[in-house]
């Protein structure tokens, strides 16, 4: 396999560089531009950091209004833009190219509206996702999707990417808590989509923005879903002897009808990385770990976690281990939280996003295991088991290219067998450049042309978050 291709820079817009430059800073203030290389190259990556590419310039809007001059300026120039929240993409859905401005929202952080009767808030599409709920935390009410990154990441981010978390077995993920949208597209045109009411008339429009990976257009704001804090939440940690015990535990509390708030899987590998991080009282001795949280009352937690430990116990749990206060709850999710950060201090690695049937998640855990092995790496497995959202994390040295080549070559095969068994390429965390290449193993050729017809319904010059999802080939130029 080849390292992932770039498309060559437009030697006609590299040399109009002064010009755009100059035709930018006549739409935004002075802090809003970033020229100088060395402040550019902040942003030349983002979480998929093994690929760089510094951008002709950087652009950081205050408002709707300056990210709609400067998307019409660009619009009638020619000039790419790669959109940018706060460039937590593990897909490389944020990296940029040579001829293309980074156009980041990471100034527009306000909350506009609160309508606590009707459950909503408006806001500024950079405010980050845990900022939101701190917002309405102390009137009773939190916002579901919870990325790992969700201390970092922002709405926009994760309405592009359609992002999930933690909680989204019971929750769902962005597109079940977006209500609408404020869009800057292509040209520079300010659209509604969606608003405070549940369901717009029309075309869901609303569903195609989410998880469009910033190719439809930039949002500014956005609509929420906020929901009361439940009575109650207990976590409790289930340790089994091995990862396909833990999977078969899962496929079968799933099976049973049993949905709790979230469902959490952690391998041999991944426990003794969180538990150093975190101290979480992860059981050590264990092959596999899930953590699986309730909410509601005390009676309706003791029903549901009777159910599961039943049937937790019909598959051969090792350890049973209940939170019993707010400490331990907060330190055992602090450790599966951090497990990406905390992975980092170990080694380097690369976080697939495959989903799968959870039916079918023993025997993928084991041949996943298989596939990584052959290529002579390691991998820790921690994910969301209840939705099938898998989260490899292939370990390996980033200064030896051959491993990293491995490295790639066992997250491909990893996500072809997510595709094999019934499931898709990505879960939450969007296709960006890592699996672009592999859109034709998912889809046929019909269905990428119409996707990408779609897609030039919003940007006929195809000058948006270029080189990403669709191959480079069979694409317009």
């Amino acid at each position: 396999m080849s390292a992932i291709a770039f498309p060559l820079p437009d030697a006609g817009i590299l040399a109009r560089r002064d010009a755009i430059v100059a035709g930018l800073a006549a739409l935004v203030p002075p802090d809003c531009l970033i020229t100088s290389e060395t402040e550019r190259r902040a942003f030349e990556t983002d979480a998929l950091a093994a690929y760089r590419r510094i951008p002709l310039a950087v652009v950081l809007p205050r408002s709707t209004q300056e990210v709609s001059a400067v998307m019409a300026f660009c619009h009638r120039e020619g000039v790419k833009v790669v959109p940018r929240g706060a460039g937590t993409s593990l897909a490389g859905g944020a990296i940029p190219q040579e001829d293309a401005i980074v156009l980041g929202i990471a100034k527009m952080t306000r909350v506009l509206e609160a309508d606590f009767a009707s459950r909503t808030l408006r806001v500024e599409a950079g405010i980050t996702n845990l900022a939101v709920t701190a917002a309405v935390g102390p009137e009773g009410f939190f916002y579901a999707p919870d990325p790992s990154s969700q201390l970092a990441c922002t709405i926009a981010g994760n309405i592009a990417m359609n992002s999930g978390g933690a909680h989204c077995l019971r929750y769902g993920v962005t597109t079940n808590n977006v209500l609408g949208v404020t869009l800057v597209l292509a040209d520079g045109t300010v659209t509604q989509i969606g608003g405070a009411a549940m369901d717009a008339a029309g075309l869901d429009l609303l569903g195609l923005v989410t998880g469009s990976e910033g190719q439809l257009g930039i949002v500014t704001e956005a609509t929420l879903r906020i929901l009361p804090v439940p009575e109650g939440a207990r976590p409790v940690l289930f340790g089994f002897a091995t990862s396909e015990a833990a999977g078969a535990c899962v496929a079968a509390i799933i099976g049973a009808g049993i949905i709790p708030v979230a469902m959490e899987f952690m391998d041999r590998q991944a426990i003794a990385i969180c538990e150093a991080f975190a101290h979480a009282g992860y059981p050590l001795d264990a092959g596999a770990l899930l953590i699986i949280e309730v909410e509601g009352s005390d009676a309706e937690m003791d029903a549901m976690l009777a159910r599961i430990t039943a049937i937790a116990r019909a598959h051969g749990v090792q350890t049973i281990r209940e939170s019993k206060s707010a400490m331990e709850t907060a330190a055992i999710w602090k450790g599966r939280k951090s497990a990406f950060g905390a992975t980092g201090r170990v080694a380097d690695y690369i976080c697939m996003d495959g989903t799968i049937p959870t039916g079918r998640l023993p025997e993928v855990l084991t041949r996943m295991d298989a596939i990584v092995a052959s290529y002579g790496l390691r991998v820790a497995n921690v994910f969301h088991a209840g939705d099938g959202n898998l989260h490899p994390l292939i370990l390996f040295n980033c200064n030896d290219p051959a491993e990293q080549e491995k490295a790639e070559m066992a997250g491909n095969d990893i996500l072809r067998l997510c595709v094999e068994v019934g499931g898709c390429l990505t879960g939450e965390h969007g296709v960006g450049i890592e699996k672009r290449d592999l859109m034709g193993v998912q889809f046929s050729i019909a269905d990428l042309d119409q996707q990408m017809r779609a897609r030039a319904v919003f940007d006929e010059k195809w000058l948006l978050n270029p080189a990403k999802v669709f191959p480079l080939e069979g694409r317009p130029a």
